[in-house]
């Protein structure tokens, strides 16, 4: 029996599955490599040419081949193999059209005998084929395009390397997951079949990964419910370019492939500091894997879920060592669209947006009619108008040594924190992720970000002492509600109406003490920020700490308000303080004033009226009065000047393209 057939064209099939052990060289250049790999896999499609002048029809093989009662043949080492090809499945296949000996193209005549017959690749013959018709407009060969794309994702993906215990072999080839008689074109039922089979493919070298995924809420959903839509192993970890999930490459892209069934999860994911990180391309933070498991994954409401109420604090514990209890009530995936679900997360989402939207409705508002209304006054040459070509001598000394240093440390540790901070709130743009690169990943920005806002909180708190120790030596003559004072005061709402009436050109501009309303607003404002911005900020910096005594819930606060805080800063800050300050027609191109100190007498006249006439009254004025600034320190403020408002106006331009991008 064994002799005849040995001797039958049975042997035409025999040696398809023979091949699939076909051994590599490890002597082969690097640059044969791939035809070695494509001499080990099965064609998807074959040329005519590869077949012999007389080629063998299709019909002759399956004489044999499609017998049902004689599926089996015996290899000389006695071992048995399946020669049976379903000739149904095989016509309904996208090789229906393509000859047997196109792949077996050493099988010149039947009956055939050879042991091992040679075969053309699967990658060799789809390459070969793309050069020969890729100009060719037919769709047909269009498709061929797609393969070639496949083919050389495979070639770097993990299957293609050599295999760890025989060198000679790689880890997979193509028909070790591909069916060589039953590739099915895209939506027909041979894919959909193969998608079930999925698992039980990559389970026949992956059994641990299987027997884990066989118990997950995908792999019952699949086996009991037969859903075709539910992730197998393909969905994750895709389907050529499979890389080692050891390495950031595939960590990022199975976190991504999440998304792919669960949209608003990652959304809510890459809202947080952990998705941020991971959206700008780094693995230092947790994972969806992380927290729900890989292969395993169950239900929330499943005892032997990672993510159950029970088994919680543990998942936390592998990355916030010491987490305690309070830390099961933060919302991993909260957000601000469902009030009965996230109440508290909903209210401080609608109070902050309310507050951003009421602060630049009124004050770009503001800005708008100030431009236009100090324009038109300056082409009717009223106001102040400095000509260069007769500099004053006299200046008016309006900041100390001790401020102007104040200031300078607070700009830079303020836009050092904006860059750092939307770095990650903005981790969606392409600008971000240049930024995180240039600087050296989130570990070190997490440094730089830190160590401003320890400055900028520093600078805070003395500038808070000093203050605070010169009302307590003054206590006796200074007035809460005098002209000197940074307190709001009934005054500085009748400014506020005066100050529109004459931008409608329905009075004069209204005269200033030493603080403007605008300028009593920009530096309370800081209070407010510091204490929103710092509170939170060190909340979210010491985690484990902070939820010793609070609830877990307050992180998702504190990182709404930190953010959206920083966010009305930094915009504020940038367009309406830049503008107050800078770009007014009066002041444009910029003042120098906060950096050499001091201010042209006229100008100072003109901008605070009402403290030039009182002090002029009292006798206090010439006590201020000061030489103007070295040539010297007049460059050198106006360069920095200068970077510093390129800097900020950056900034601005980063943020608002971010913020006007988010989804």
């Amino acid at each position: 029996m064994t002799s005849n057939v040995l001797k039958s064209p049975l042997w035409v099939v025999i040696t398809v599955f023979c091949l699939l052990a076909a051994p590599f060289s490890r002597a082969v250049a690097e640059t044969e490599t791939a035809a070695a790999v494509a001499e080990t896999a099965t064609a998807e499609a074959a040329p005519a040419e590869a077949a012999p002048k007389k080629a063998i029809s299709n019909k002759r093989c399956m004489k044999c081949h499609g017998d049902e009662e004689e599926k089996t043949a015996v290899r000389p080492d006695g071992t048995e193999i399946n020669i049976f090809v379903d000739k149904a499945v095989f016509e309904h296949s996208v090789h229906a059209k393509q000859l047997c000996v196109g792949c077996h193209n050493n099988i010149a005549e039947l009956p055939h005998d050879e042991p091992l017959p040679k075969r053309v690749g699967c990658t060799q013959c789809h390459q070969e084929q793309w050069e020969k018709q890729k100009n060719n407009p037919n769709p047909e060969f269009k498709r061929l395009g797609v393969v070639i794309e496949q083919i050389d994702s495979y070639m770097h993906s993990v299957h293609a390397k050599p295999n760890k215990l025989d060198g000679t072999k790689v880890n997979a080839t193509c028909v070790d997951c591909h069916e060589a008689h039953n590739i099915g074109t895209l939506g027909s039922e041979q894919r959909a079949e193969h998608r079930l089979k999925n698992p039980e493919v990559c389970g026949r070298c992956h059994e641990k990964q299987k027997t884990e995924y066989l118990t997950s809420v995908h792999g019952k959903a699949l086996t009991e419910k037969k859903d075709a839509k539910t992730a197998v192993c393909s969905d994750c970890h895709t389907t050529h370019n499979i890389a080692s999930p050891k390495a950031d490459q595939m960590k990022l892209k199975i976190t991504q492939n999440c998304g792919n069934c669960h949209e608003d999860a990652q959304k809510s994911y890459f809202a947080s500091y952990h998705g941020q990180v991971n959206r700008l391309g780094y693995t230092n933070t947790a994972k969806c894997f992380d927290c729900h498991g890989g292969h395993g994954i169950k239900k929330v409401d499943d005892p032997t879920s990672s993510v159950h109420a029970n088994n919680r604090l543990k998942t936390c514990n592998t990355c916030h060592k010491n987490a305690p209890e309070n830390f099961l009530g933060f919302h991993a995936h909260g957000h601000a669209n469902d009030f009965e679900k996230y109440p508290a997360i909903w209210i401080t989402t609608k109070f902050m947006q309310a507050l951003i939207i009421g602060v630049f409705l009124f004050f770009w508002t503001h800005v708008v009619l100030w431009f236009y209304r100090e324009y038109k006054d300056r082409q009717e040459g009223k106001g102040y108008v400095h000509d260069p070509a007769h500099p004053e001598t006299v200046y008016f000394r309006r900041f100390t040594m001790t401020w102007r240093v104040i200031h300078f440390l607070f700009a830079v540790s303020t836009m050092t924190l904006v860059m750092t901070g939307t770095t990650l709130l903005f981790s969606h743009t392409d600008w971000a992720k240049f930024v995180m690169d240039t600087i050296g990943g989130p570990k070190v920005e997490a440094i730089i970000h830190r160590t401003a806002a320890t400055v900028w909180l520093s600078v805070f708190l003395a500038h808070f002492v000093i203050v605070a120790y010169k009302l307590w030596t003054n206590r006796k003559t200074f007035k809460w509600f005098g002209p000197t004072s940074m307190v709001p005061t009934m005054q500085d709402l009748r400014d506020v109406g005066a100050m529109f009436r004459w931008f409608f050109g329905k009075a004069p501009r209204p005269n200033f003490d030493r603080w403007s309303y605008w300028q009593k607003f920009d530096y309370w404002a800081p209070f407010w920020g510091a204490a929103i911005i710092g509170f939170s900020g060190m909340m979210l910096f010491f985690p484990t700490k902070t939820a010793i005594i609070l609830p877990g819930w307050v992180f998702n606060i504190a990182t709404i308000v930190h953010a959206e805080e920083a966010l009305l800063a930094t915009m504020f800050l940038f367009s309406v303080h830049f503008f107050n300050v800078h770009f007014r027609p009066d002041k444009f191109p910029m003042s120098t004033t906060i950096f050499t100190g001091a201010i042209p007498l006229e100008e100072f006249k003109h901008e605070h009226k009402l403290e030039y006439e009182r002090l002029l009254a009292s006798g206090e004025l010439d006590k201020y009065l000061v030489k103007p600034p070295s040539a010297r320190v007049a460059k050198g403020s106006k360069v920095l000047a200068a970077t510093l408002i390129f800097a900020g106006l950056t900034l601005f331009s980063l943020v608002l393209m971010g913020y006007m991008t988010m989804s």
